[in-house]
């Protein structure tokens, strides 16, 4: 009985002791990795978005020589399974970026370059523009009555562009005659309204008008 007193009062002092101790305090080394430099935007992006999660240590610990689709699969792994905040046009820059860097892959491949800049082979915003401002003037009959370069029943957008071409607020005028219609402008057949345009399917449709 005595001796397991003595083992609890030994225990009691040791928990007091325990509790009365500094909290332990780990200081970890200075972060000495980097990200080799590249003129690719990837390196840019790696620098921004994958330190925010990890060293660029980790690097060092993938196989060397790893292709394009290798590296652009563990960036992809990286946004899909940890939750990487970066999104998928993001995923093949920075794969292209450590393909080169750290793989086998060359900045000269045409493959690489256009994970690189994966909008370069996108059409134009102006041809884009073109496109839907025609297909929004075939939905809506437009073309019944109008053409780019000659008059139908109402005068052709060769015609409207060069009466407001020199007016600041042609947009404005000509999106509103789109969108509530009228008639005497350009004769005396009525243009019927638009009204149930968008706002931005209007500004579309003058804006190709104008750039005729």
């Amino acid at each position: 009985m005595k001796r397991m007193t003595t083992l609890l009062c030994t225990a009691q002092v040791f928990l007091a002791a325990m509790a009365s101790a500094a909290p332990l305090s780990i200081t970890l080394p200075p972060e000495t990795a980097a990200f080799k430099p590249s003129a690719l935007p990837g390196y840019s992006l790696a620098q921004q978005k994958c330190s925010t999660c990890h060293s660029a240590d980790y690097i060092n610990f993938q196989p060397p020589g790893m292709t394009l689709a290798q590296w652009t699969g563990e960036a992809s792994k990286m946004q899909h399974v940890y939750g990487a905040p970066i999104s998928d046009q993001d995923v093949k820059i920075i794969g292209a970026y450590l393909a080169v860097t750290y793989g086998s892959a060359r900045a000269s491949d045409a493959d690489l370059q256009a994970a690189s800049n994966p909008s370069a082979g996108q059409p134009p915003a102006a041809s884009v523009a073109k496109v839907d401002a025609m297909a929004l003037f075939q939905s809506n009959a437009c073309l019944s009555c109008h053409a780019i370069d000659h008059k139908v029943l109402g005068p052709a957008f060769h015609d409207v562009a060069a009466r407001y071409a020199n007016d600041p607020q042609a947009l404005a005028k000509v999106t509103s005659s789109i969108q509530h219609g009228g008639a005497g402008k350009w004769g005396n057949i009525p243009m019927p309204p638009f009204a149930q345009l968008s706002p931005d399917d209007l500004q579309t449709l003058a804006t190709f008008i104008l750039d005729q």
